[in-house]
This record gives structure tokens, sequence and C-alpha cells, in this order.
């Protein structure tokens, strides 16, 4: 079964990997400058480097059908610039699942593949897509909606270790962005952690750097530049984390459901 993944940021990489592993074949979407902070988790990063691994997953930049076909025969996840899915034109997908997070739809239907999943809000089931995964943190994170739409965006990042928006580092100027922390250090509050045209971004709590906008990117004052971990566990860094396994389960849980449904499979 054939997948299409729009969006390959760190939660649509846990997605990935989830599926991945249970034997799906899939290809990617983002940007061509994408703006993840979790890069160490990201697939995305592929824009960038060329190629990422993350849990032993391999990744590869594809600029086309043809090399998106010879990364998937290497058994590998080919991740395209592709914004507006042109791919899903050129090869014959099972399934799309929207992970670009927007909270808004931006162009996926539910006639695009027999199968439709979108993750967070800004989707009804039945309506944009077969099904909704949850993408907020409490008791329903992960869970397949089949009917409605997920929570409403708060606009409030979710708790980790007793912190919300004060976890969150953001780009202080218009400009080229520049980290004065790398992804695993530890920083104290106060501490400075990035620049951009002689402003400076400031550490509001101590704690390991999970993650940071690349160097030279182009930023806007206020956007999300990277995110600090109160829990100090530098491996969480380099790991998918607990948000993108819940959301990765609910996909897969989607595309097994929808698939029996419609006669795709019998399991």
């Amino acid at each position: 079964m054939l997948v299409l993944i729009k969006g390959a940021g760190d939660l649509a990489t846990g997605t990935a990997i989830r599926l991945r592993r249970a034997g799906f074949d899939l290809v990617m979407t983002d940007l061509a400058q994408p703006a993840a902070v979790r890069r160490t988790v990201a697939f995305c990063q592929c824009m960038y480097d060329g190629a990422a691994e993350v849990e032993g997953v391999a990744a590869r930049r594809a600029a086309g059908p043809e090399e998106a076909r010879a990364v998937l025969a290497a058994g590998e996840v080919p991740v395209l610039a592709d914004p507006g899915a042109d791919i899903l034109k050129e090869l014959p997908f099972d399934a799309v699942v929207d992970a670009i997070l927007a909270k808004r739809n931006l162009g996926t239907n539910i006639t695009d593949a027999p199968i439709v999943l979108a993750l967070g809000p800004g989707f009804a089931a039945g309506v944009d897509c077969h099904g909704v995964v949850e993408t907020q943190r409490g008791h329903d994170l992960g869970r397949l909606i089949l009917s409605g739409s997920a929570a409403p965006n708060t606009g409030v990042p979710g708790n980790v270790g007793g912190y919300t928006v004060e976890r969150l580092i953001r780009a202080p100027a218009d400009g080229l962005f520049e980290p004065l922390a790398a992804i695993g250090d530890q920083v104290e509050a106060g501490q400075d952690v990035a620049r951009v045209a002689g402003e400076t971004a400031r550490a509001r709590i101590t704690g390991v750097v999970r993650g940071m906008l690349p160097a030279g990117l182009t930023v806007t004052k206020g956007m999300k530049a990277g995110d600090i971990d109160p829990r100090c566990e530098a491996r969480h860094c380099f790991t998918v984390s607990d948000k993108a396994r819940a959301i990765g389960g609910g996909v897969l849980e989607g595309l097994l459901y929808f698939g029996r449904e419609k006669g795709l499979w019998n399991v």
C-alpha cells in the first residue's frame, strides 16, 4: 500500500516511522525550505542535507516521480519539495495523510485517494477526509475521529514538564536566523540562544534545547524558532516524541479501519 504524507515535520515523521515499520510504502512532501524546529527527528531535514535517518528509518530527497520510485525501491522514504502535492497525479496512492498541521485545510479533498486522513483541527471527518486524528495533548490524543472535527486550536503549546509558552524560543526580529545553541545543548534561563539582525533571543527556562531552526533561514519577528525541554533528557532530542507516536498510532488505526471497510485488505 502506497501512502502520501503531506508534511515532513516531527509529527509527520513520527507517523511515517510507525507506518513504515508496519509495512507501508511512503512518500512525503514539504516546502523547499521547511521551518520545523525539531530537525533531528524530522524528515524535512532532507531538504537541507539530502538525506535523514530517524530511529533506523531512512529518508532521502527526491526531485520528482522517477527519483521517488528509485528511493522507494531502495527501501527508503522519498521526500519531495512539493507543497502542492502534485505527486498525487503521478503515483498510484492508496491513501493520503495531511500532516501539514496548518490548523486549516490547505487543499486536501476526500476524493484525493481511496483513504484520506488528516491531523488536527481544520478538517471535518466525512467532509474533507474520511477520518481525523486528534493532535491536542490530553485524554483524546491520537484518537481516530470518524465524525466531526478535532479540538480547536488553543494557540497555547502543550504542557511539558509544567511549562507551555515558556518552552518556546521565538525570533526576536525579522532577518536571517543565527542559532547560538545547538539541539541537545543544556541551557539556563536567561541564556542567549539565538540572534537575528543584532537582536537576541534568550531562554525563558532551564532545560535541553530540543528544537532549533537552521542557520541562515529567513524568519519574521515572533516566529517559532526553537523549543526547550525542561525534562533535561538529551536523548529526547533524537527520538520520536510521545505525541508523535500517539498520533502515528491513530493514523495506522485509520488506514486499517478504512482499508478493511473499503475492501483493500482483510485484517
